[in-house]
């Protein structure tokens, strides 16, 4: 299954060393489904199994696929470990920046021109590694890095100038979507499958879009623009797009589990860890952005 995340959307995992695309489960008749796009699952008379070197004995005759049991393939601990270590670095940055930049009456414009900065080299290296071929750990960090920063420093501007605990309380509702999104995948109640993806990702286009339309009026027009960040509608749309931060969530899962399922390479963790991460701080975001709007309301 792809995923909505940037850096799953372009490719799956590798095409090159065994996994790409959607998951591959039988149906009646012998067919696989999203075939397309994975070397690996192309259907063949009686076994559509048949060209995926990975697949189990039990994956070819209907079962969950297991994890290969070849060395050098990512495993979970693999992605958990990977995740744990961007997360870190953003943390540990974003606690630098909230103590080392101030944002005083004297210093606010300058911090805040800092965090700016960082948010656009972090996304210039967001991009870039969504391009590329291969991960790349130390890009992967440096991104986690820059993105610390600017969440450090606008995190203690909302903190301390508009809603005292903004946030801690964005953190804890993060963690609290992270949990609930994974309890309820593994509990299948969610189902990630092609019509979920379709859904999401226009969803995710619309969101987008309205959100460009707005920003275009804000600068050209000035004010809140259209409105669609500010205020009760600005609400509305945070809640909005932490909705959407969650089945991001679930379709970043599906594509961890099935890379595991069909052996993609052990680097390839880097880049679950890199969109995970991603997709927590468009969450942490929007947690921070609807405190922000209900406290200046106030």
């Amino acid at each position: 299954m792809r995923s909505s995340n940037p850096v799953f959307s372009r490719r799956g995992f590798s095409r090159d060393n065994g996994y790409a695309g959607f998951n591959t489960a039988p149906q009646a008749g012998g067919a696989a489904v999203g075939t397309q796009g994975n070397p690996y699952a192309q259907p063949q008379a009686g076994n559509p199994y048949a060209q995926n070197p990975y697949a189990s004995q039990d994956l070819q005759q209907g079962a969950p696929p297991q994890a290969p049991a070849t060395t050098g393939r990512m495993t979970i601990d693999d992605v958990v470990l990977r995740t744990g270590s961007t997360l870190g670095v953003l943390i540990v940055t974003a606690a630098l920046a909230w103590a080392l930049l101030p944002i005083d009456d004297a210093n606010i414009n300058r911090s805040y021109g800092i965090g700016i900065g960082a948010a656009l080299i972090g996304m210039v290296l967001a991009f870039v590694q969504s391009f590329k071929r291969k991960a790349s750990p130390a890009l992967i960090l440096t991104y986690a890095a820059f993105e610390g920063v600017f969440l450090g420093v606008l995190s203690n501007i909302v903190d301390n100038r508009i809603a005292d605990g903004a946030a801690m309380q964005a953190v804890i509702g993060t963690m609290a979507v992270f949990a609930g999104v994974l309890v309820a995948y593994k509990a299948g109640w969610i189902r990630v499958n092609r019509r979920f993806y379709g859904f999401v990702m226009a969803a995710a286009l619309g969101f987008v879009l309205l959100m460009a339309v707005n920003l275009l009026f804000a600068v050209f027009g000035g004010g809140d623009g259209l409105g669609f960040r500010s205020g009760p509608l600005g609400v509305v749309f945070g809640v909005v797009g932490i909705l959407l931060g969650a089945c991001f969530l679930a379709l970043d899962f599906k594509q961890v589990e099935d890379g595991v399922a069909y052996g993609a390479p052990k680097e390839e963790a880097w880049l679950a860890a890199f969109g995970l991460t991603m997709t927590l701080v468009w969450i942490y975001m929007e947690f921070l952005r609807i405190i922000a709007i209900l406290n200046s309301s106030d």
